[in-house]
């Protein structure tokens, strides 16, 4: 009768054992589908594009020769610049107002005719709010003379890692070639 009731009791211990190890893997699935869970986030922002006057954001590296605007095409006359910038974004278009972050990188004029494209590499550094540290990437094309212009987000760091995602750019003024751009970014993110 001894036997009977060990076996009894060590069947009870294994089912306790099984359902134990059952609820924890249940627990660290729903704990690590919980972190895979993306969040999205939203930005706007504005970015100043100053190319000339003594405070210049972004400086033409190639060709060092300014561009020919008056030129029978001014557009294939600039082909192939490249410019080297760090603008700074603000939370509206006023310059003197809070700094969100910097965008940094380099933007090479890649049309030859009837149209004024960019190729843009440009990382976005956030330097201030909930996202200091933090930064996305946009690598593409950049149709400059469209009212909204839209660029692939490519990755990120810091809360921002692994992001993917789009930016709505849109000029929101220009004088003689400096310029402020209006963003919209939308950002898919795991942390």
């Amino acid at each position: 009768m001894a036997n009977i009731c060990s076996t009894s009791s060590s069947s009870s211990s294994s089912i306790n054992n099984v359902l134990f190890l059952l609820l924890a893997v249940l627990l660290v699935f729903f704990i690590n589908t919980e972190a895979l869970k993306p969040k999205v986030t939203r930005l706007e922002f504005y970015m100043h594009d100053i190319v000339s006057g003594p405070n210049q954001t972004a400086v033409r590296v190639a060709p060092t020769e300014p561009v020919n605007f008056t030129s029978p095409d001014p557009i294939a006359a600039s082909f192939g610049s490249l410019s080297v910038l760090d603008n700074p974004l603000t939370a509206t278009p006023d310059p003197k107002s809070p700094l969100l972050g910097r965008a940094q990188g380099i933007y090479a004029m890649s049309s030859q005719h009837e149209e004024f494209s960019l190729l843009m590499t440009l990382t976005y550094v956030m330097v201030s709010g909930p996202y200091n540290g933090s930064t996305f990437s946009v690598v593409g094309r950049n149709p400059v003379m469209e009212d909204v212009r839209e660029m692939p987000i490519v990755g990120g760091t810091g809360t921002f890692r692994l992001a993917r995602g789009y930016c709505l750019a849109q000029t929101h003024s220009l004088n003689e070639m400096n310029a402020v751009i209006r963003y919209n970014v939308t950002l898919i993110h795991y942390y």
